[in-house]
C-alpha cells in the first residue's frame, strides 16, 4: 500500500525574468529543499505558506486542498496550517519569550494554550528564558523562541528556511535534535553542501528554478562529493 503524500505541491512562477517551475512530493518527515543562492529555495517556500501566489499551480498537504488556480482557490497564510522559520528571527521585540510562542494560539483555550507552551518550553530548554523580551537573549536563543513559535499551534508541516546559519554546529545539532522530537514534517532549506549533508532527509535539488533531481540526501549530493569534502576539511582521494 502506498504512503500517502504529506504534501504535493505543482507551481510556476515568474518575476522580473525569473521563472520558477516546479513538481515535487513530499513522504518523508524530513526532507532538504537544496540549492545555490538564487535558485528558488524561498520563494517556494513563500508560495507554500500564501506569502506569495502563484501564477498558476495546485498545492495539496494531506488531504486538505490548499490551492488550486483552476478553481480559484488560495487559502490565506493562517488557514493552512503551516508554521515558517525564517533566516532570522521575527519575534516581537515587545513580548516577552512566553508571549511570543503564544502569539498563534489565541483560539485556543486557555488551559489548553497554557499546556501547550509548557511543553514547548520544556522541549526546547528555555523554561529559565520565559520571561524575557528578544533583545535580552543570544542569537541561538531567539532561534529556539522562534522555533517553538512556529510549532506552537500544532502545525501540519514546517518550513525552514536556513534559520541556524548564524549558530556554530552543536547548536544547530540541539535544535535539530529537538525539531525530530517534536514529530511534525519537516522541510528544510538550505545552500550550504556540508549542512544538508549531515541531515538524514529526502533530497530535493532546485537550480535555476527547476527540481534537477529527488532522493535520499547523500545519492543526490554526490556528485558534489569534491566540494564537501573540502568544506569539512576532509582528505581527498582521487
Amino acid at each position: 500500500m502506498t504512503e500517502s503524500p504529506i504534501l504535493d505541491a505543482r507551481i510556476n512562477y515568474r518575476r522580473s525574468g525569473f521563472r520558477l517551475q516546479v513538481e515535487f512530493t513530499l513522504r518523508s518527515q524530513w526532507a532538504v529543499l537544496f540549492g545555490p543562492s538564487g535558485a528558488g529555495k524561498t520563494t517556494v517556500l513563500r508560495i507554500l505558506t500564501g506569502l506569495t501566489q502563484p501564477d498558476s499551480g495546485s498545492i495539496q498537504l494531506g488531504n486538505h486542498q490548499l490551492l488550486d488556480t483552476n478553481c480559484s482557490l488560495d487559502l490565506p497564510p493562517s488557514r493552512r496550517g503551516i508554521g515558517f522559520v525564517l533566516q532570522q528571527s521575527a519575534l516581537f521585540p515587545h513580548l516577552t519569550a512566553r508571549e511570543n510562542i503564544a502569539f498563534g494560539m489565541h483560539s485556543w483555550m486557555r488551559v489548553a494554550r497554557e499546556a501547550r507552551i509548557e511543553e514547548l518550553l520544556c522541549l526546547f530548554e528555555i523554561a529559565s528564558l520565559a520571561e524575557r523580551k528578544p533583545q535580552q537573549l543570544s542569537g541561538g536563543e531567539r532561534q529556539r523562541i522562534a522555533v517553538a513559535q512556529a510549532l506552537a499551534p500544532r502545525p501540519k508541516l514546517l518550513l525552514l528556511d536556513e534559520p541556524f546559519n548564524a549558530l556554530d554546529a552543536p547548536s544547530r545539532a540541539a535544535i535539530i535534535e529537538k525539531l525530530r522530537a517534536a514529530a511534525v514534517p519537516v522541510l528544510y532549506v538550505s545552500h550550504d553542501l556540508a549542512d544538508a549533508w549531515q541531515i538524514n532527509a529526502h533530497a530535493i535539488l532546485i537550480e535555476s528554478g527547476t527540481i534537477r533531481a529527488e532522493g535520499e540526501t547523500r545519492t543526490i549530493l554526490a556528485p558534489q562529493r569534491q566540494q564537501l569534502l573540502t568544506q569539512l576539511g576532509a582528505p581527498q582521494h582521487s
